[in-house]
């Protein structure tokens, strides 16, 4: 048998997590397979390693949200456990582009639907985050859209 699939690495990891008496690190791991498990509820079947990417990419982009909602409100330490948290589920993420990558997809889809205007913002968007797969955080991508339509 090959290498474990990343729902038994997760699992593993929270053994490892527990024994060692790591509570962020067993907590952040617990969240991400309850996510996978409740995935895998709605879809009635074992989520693939690239499904299980994506459901860890949307617990790391939760925690990025929450880090800048603690931040802003001086909730430091919040935003620390959750900056913690992050760094546990990462690996498990999909792995994000280069800002060089996404710059590419940009041009890409921008000669490809011949945007010239904010009013073709929705078209460029489409097709970078189709062609990202979830590799990339939207809100970033929105901005250099807006600043090349805009410029």
């Amino acid at each position: 048998m090959g290498d474990p699939t990343l729902k038994a690495q997760v699992h593993e990891q929270m053994t490892a997590a527990l024994r060692a008496g790591e509570k962020v690190r067993l907590g952040a791991l617990r969240m991400l397979a309850s996510s996978i498990t409740n995935r895998e509820k709605e879809v009635m079947r074992e989520l693939s390693d690239d499904e299980v990417r994506d459901v860890a990419g949307k617990e790391v982009k939760r925690r990025t949200e929450s880090i800048e909602a603690f931040e802003s409100a001086g909730r430091t330490e919040l935003a620390e456990k959750e900056r913690a948290e992050r760094e546990v589920l990462q690996p498990f993420a999909p792995e994000q582009l280069s800002d060089a990558a996404v710059d590419a997809l940009i041009d890409e889809a921008m000669s490809a639907t011949g945007a010239t205007s904010m009013q073709e913002m929705g078209k460029v968007m489409g097709a970078v985050m189709a062609s990202a797969k979830g590799k990339v955080d939207g809100s970033v991508v929105q901005q250099k859209v807006r600043e090349r339509l805009a410029g």
